[in-house]
């Protein structure tokens, strides 16, 4: 259960970080909250970071950081890593949005502000939409379901996630300007790994039982 829950935080956490630019009240929670520091080493003895208000840490630093790296050197879309042609799929025809509308996971493009389902955020949302649902099921002791969500998380990252977001991840590491984005960026990556492996391992054992 606590592995479950921990996966519904920092799915959250990355889907957050990675969709859009951080606002005043996240980055105080990042700066304020021990646990989630930790993730961001580099971050925690950056001098900058308690010796100028968050207010001109975002405006100067960081926001700028998030631009360069989601709209004007990198692109965080699937459909730009896996198409021949490297063209962004922003219509129903995305292979995302099947599995979003099987498990009832809405995309909203307005709070977002993205232009397509597969934005890295958004499949990371959708994880934490999936670990939720998880989590639940545990509550509610219904193994049998927990298994049928551990089972579409794994297909959906080996479907999704881990062919195109580590080489997108690795890049946003380079060129990221602020520690932020640069720990997010190894996070991230370190994590989804992880994740697969993790659940790889679970549905192992459980076929085993």
């Amino acid at each position: 259960m606590q592995q479950t829950k921990s996966r519904v935080n920092i799915y959250a956490l990355l889907s957050r970080i990675l969709m859009q630019e951080l606002d005043v009240e996240m980055l105080k929670m990042i700066k304020k909250d021990k646990n989630v520091l930790d993730f961001f080493p580099t971050l925690k003895e950056w001098e900058p970071l308690n010796e100028i208000s968050e207010e001109k840490l975002l405006a100067e630093y960081i926001n700028p950081d998030f631009v360069n790296l989601s709209i004007l050197h990198l692109i965080p879309y699937e459909s730009f890593y896996v198409r021949d042609d490297q063209m962004i799929e922003t219509g129903g025809a995305n292979p995302v949005t099947d599995m979003y509308s099987a498990y009832n996971f809405m995309v909203d493009y307005e709070a977002s502000r993205t232009v397509s389902s597969d934005h890295i955020g958004i499949e990371f949302e959708f994880m934490h939409h999936l670990c939720q649902a998880e989590s639940k099921a545990l509550e509610d002791g219904e193994m049998i379901s927990v298994a049928e969500i551990r089972a579409v998380e794994l297909e959906f990252l080996q479907k999704h996630l881990v062919k195109w977001a580590p080489l997108y991840l690795i890049n946003m590491k380079y060129e990221a300007r602020t520690p932020l984005y640069y720990d997010a960026a190894e996070m991230a990556l370190e994590f989804l790994l992880s994740d697969h492996e993790y659940l790889v391992d679970e549905i192992k054992q459980r076929e085993m039982i």
